[in-house]
C-alpha cells in the first residue's frame, strides 16, 4: 500500500515535470515503474509510453488555449517522430536486445539528458531563434531539414527506452524552428503525445499490460501537469530545468549502477 501510494505521488511530479518544462516526464516515468511499482523493464517502457502520451495530450490543453502550441511545427516534426518511435519499439524486439540492454542505454541517455538540462541556456537559445528570426523565413526554410531528421532520431529513443525527448525537441523548435520558448513547450507536448502513442503500438505484441495501474497513475500524472501547466505562468522555468538536470543525472548514475 505504501509502495502504491508514493509511485502516485511520483506520478504526480512525472506531470509537473512535463507542465512546466515540456519534459522529463518518460525519464521519471520508466524508473518509477521499474524500482517502486516493481514492474519489468520492457513492460515499465510501453506502459511509460501510454501514461507520457496520454498526460502530454492533457498538458497541451491549456498550453494551446494560452496559444503556446505551433501547429506548423508540430506538423513538421512529428509524422518523422512517430515513425521512428515505433522503428524504435519494434527494434526491442529483436532476440539480442535484453531488458539490461534497455536499461543501460536509458541510463546513457538519461546522463546527456541531464547535461543537456543543466548546460542548456535557455536565454543563449532564445537569442540564436531571434538571430535565426531575423535572418527571415528563407535561413529557417533552409535548415528545415534538420526537425524532421531529429525527430526521427528522437522517435526511435522513444520506442527503444521509452524516453520522450522534450530535453532534445524543444531546443530543436527554438533554434531551428525560431519559435518563442513557451510555444516550444507547448508544442513538444503535442509531438510527445503523437510518438507515444505509435510507440506504444510497436509493443503491443510483446508486453501485456496492467491497464489498472497504467490508468491510476495516468490521473495522478495528469494532475501534475494541467498544476504545472498553470504553474508556467509563475515560474523561472530555466532554474527549474537546471534542478531537475541534476536530480535526473543522479537518477541516472542509479540506475547504471543498478545493472
Amino acid at each position: 500500500m505504501f509502495t502504491t501510494v508514493i509511485g502516485h505521488v511520483l506520478a504526480v511530479c512525472i506531470g509537473l515535470s512535463l507542465g512546466l518544462i515540456g519534459g522529463g516526464g518518460s525519464i521519471l516515468a520508466v524508473p518509477i515503474l521499474v524500482y517502486v511499482m516493481g514492474v519489468g523493464t520492457k513492460v515499465a517502457i510501453a506502459m511509460s509510453l501510454v501514461i507520457v502520451g496520454t498526460v502530454s495530450l492533457v498538458g497541451a490543453i491549456p498550453h494551446g488555449i494560452q496559444g503556446n502550441v505551433n501547429l506548423k511545427m508540430a506538423l513538421v516534426f512529428t509524422p518523422a517522430a512517430m515513425v521512428g518511435a515505433y522503428l524504435g519499439a519494434r527494434l526491442t524486439a529483436l532476440p539480442s536486445i535484453t531488458e539490461t540492454i534497455q536499461l543501460i542505454c536509458f541510463g546513457v541517455v538519461m546522463v546527456i539528458a541531464s547535461v543537456l538540462m543543466i548546460q542548456k541556456s535557455k536565454t543563449e537559445m532564445v537569442d540564436t531563434a531571434l538571430i535565426i528570426e531575423e535572418q527571415g523565413a528563407s535561413s529557417i526554410q533552409h535548415y528545415g531539414w534538420i526537425i524532421p531528421l531529429e525527430g526521427l532520431g528522437v522517435g526511435i529513443l522513444t520506442g527503444f527506452v521509452g524516453v520522450g525527448g522534450g530535453f532534445l525537441i524543444i531546443p530543436a523548435l527554438v533554434l531551428v524552428g525560431g519559435i518563442p520558448m513557451k510555444e516550444a513547450i507547448g508544442t513538444s507536448l503535442v509531438i510527445i503525445a503523437a510518438k507515444s502513442g505509435t510507440g506504444f503500438f510497436g509493443y503491443i505484441h510483446q508486453v501485456t499490460v496492467d491497464w489498472a495501474l497504467v490508468g491510476s497513475l495516468t490521473v495522478a500524472a495528469s494532475l501534475g501537469t494541467l498544476v504545472g501547466s498553470y504553474l508556467t505562468r509563475f515560474i523561472n522555468d530555466e532554474d527549474l530545468q537546471t534542478g531537475f538536470g541534476y536530480f535526473v543525472f543522479l537518477v541516472a548514475i542509479f540506475v547504471l549502477i543498478r545493472h
